[in-house]
């Protein structure tokens, strides 16, 4: 059986976030798979994406976000599509209205929980409406047929919030482009000596450069030895970081994709991520997959994808300086950071886009009712 998919998502291509990246991935397995789609989103770079049509939305541009706003027609839209499923990423305003609009009309629909709304209202100044963005999640995700949540830990965070129906659903990762074996490449090799041409460490992040990401806690590392930093990414507080950390050997290198992308985890020798309300953390995936270890904060999506003193290590993110000593031990131990490279590497082996999205199709068909013709489809 093939199903008819309307995917509605509050971020696209060209903005490039955890997101976006799991709608393309996931309109990838439906072309694949030769389900039918379309796609309702406020940004794409055409009419037409891997020949599934494109429906654009307005929007307005907050802290470098385009935020999606309503479509007036909508109901119109789906009514004509009959979808067997719709599947909202990470819902906000659009969002809302896409999973209210199905229930009325009747179409099942999977509401997908990846951005922490509640958390990063707080980073950008907006903590007194926490109680409100908690009601406002529980109150969006009671409307779904199915609710899927990134990890076990934030799928109980979403119960005690009282959402219903919920499942796991995590991220794959490209086993292909994410590889260590980037690292022996020519192109890899001039990065590295572009950026430590005496041999120095590279200390590496991928992602945005906003205040929900803390990134300005780089500044906890500066005095390391024999180290240098490469920022890959944008937003709201590159240009201030710049000027902060101008004196230091920091590199702002710009949002990066495809192989510059693939070629810069595989240059680093240690990840670090500093942001405590991710759901998941879908850099962290990339870079162990790269065969870089990792130290993040031991909260929130990063705590369930790093093996403490395996893959990496997790720090507690209320101590001030927490970072500073397993990145040193780190930066001090190649032995130690080739066998974590290695584990991280490994433990990523079975995290492909493949697996992962064959577990969604198995939720779109549970939710449309069509669990006894999946077998015989």
């Amino acid at each position: 059986m093939k199903l008819k998919v309307a995917v509605v998502t509050e971020s696209f291509l060209p903005q490039l976030n955890g997101v976006s990246n799991s709608v393309v991935r996931i309109l990838e397995t439906l072309k694949e798979q030769g389900h039918e789609a379309i796609l309702i989103a406020p940004t794409a770079p055409s009419d037409n994406f891997l020949g599934f049509p494109v429906i654009r939305t307005s929007r307005f541009i907050f802290r470098g976000f385009p935020v999606a706003l309503p479509l007036l027609n909508l109901t119109s839209i789906l009514r004509s599509f009959n979808p067997d499923v719709v599947h909202v990423a990470s819902p906000a305003i659009l969002g809302r209205q896409a999973l209210a609009v199905s229930k009325r009309l009747g179409f099942p629909s999977i509401a997908v929980y990846q951005t922490d709304l509640i958390g990063y209202s707080k980073k950008y100044g907006l903590g007194l409406l926490e109680g409100f963005g908690k009601a406002m999640v529980r109150r969006m995700h009671l409307m779904a047929t199915m609710n899927l949540a990134p990890t076990q830990k934030s799928l109980e965070e979403l119960s005690a919030l009282g959402v219903p129906r919920l499942e796991v659903w995590g991220r794959g990762v490209d086993l292909e482009n994410f590889s260590p074996r980037r690292r022996k490449s020519e192109t890899v090799k001039e990065i590295r000596s572009r950026f430590a041409p005496n041999g120095e460490v590279i200390i590496g992040y991928v992602g945005r450069i906003a205040p929900e990401k803390q990134v300005d806690r780089l500044a906890e590392l500066l005095r390391l030895e024999n180290a240098v930093f490469v920022l890959v990414g944008d937003g709201p507080e590159r240009e201030t970081l710049t000027q902060r950390f101008a004196n230091a050997p920091v590199s702002f290198v710009g949002p990066k994709t495809g192989g510059e992308l693939h070629d810069h985890y595989a240059a680093f020798d240690i990840f670090v991520h500093f942001g405590e309300r991710e759901t998941f953390g879908q850099t962290i995936q990339e870079a162990m997959a790269s065969g870089v270890p990792v130290v993040a904060p031991n909260r929130g999506g990063p705590s369930v994808l790093v093996d403490h003193g395996a893959t990496g290590f997790l720090v507690d993110p209320d101590v001030d300086g927490a970072y500073f000593e397993p990145v040193q031990t780190l930066l001090s131990d190649e032995t130690l950071r080739k066998r974590m490279s290695k584990t991280a590497s490994e433990a990523m082996q079975h995290r492909t886009w493949s697996a992962n999205n064959k577990k969604l199709v198995d939720f779109y068909f549970d939710v449309a009712g069509a669990t006894t013709l999946r077998a015989g489809a």
